[in-house]
């Protein structure tokens, strides 16, 4: 499961603030859900753990579904993000405009 993969990472509390900060509708914002997890005062190593954790076909990348598949799974609570909000995530991280965010921009995503 996810939450064993990123014990030692991010706690759960860490989890549950960011999701919690984006329960209503479009109030998704990926800047305020790093800090609220704390993504963005971890270390290199520990944003790469992260990062292949979500890139569930290890293809280097991180594409929609598999960004929608862990913010579901994670929480039994959250809600799904929308399109509209989960395009805006993966736009802000997608150096290349491919559609999806590439493991190697990962670290100048989260830290901006």
């Amino acid at each position: 499961s996810f939450d064993m993969a990123l014990s030692g990472i991010l706690t759960e509390a860490e989890i549950a603030a960011g999701l919690q900060s984006c329960q209503a509708a479009d109030s998704f914002d990926y800047k305020t859900f790093f800090v609220k997890v704390g993504l963005n005062s971890k270390s290199k190593d520990q944003l790469t753990k992260v990062f292949a954790i979500l890139d569930q076909d290890k293809s280097g990348f991180i594409e929609e579904d598999e960004l929608k598949h862990f913010l579901q799974h994670f929480s039994a609570s959250a809600r799904t993000l929308t399109d509209a909000e989960t395009k805006a995530f993966l736009a802000a991280g997608d150096s290349d405009g491919d559609g999806k965010i590439g493991v190697e921009g990962k670290t100048a995503f989260i830290k901006q």
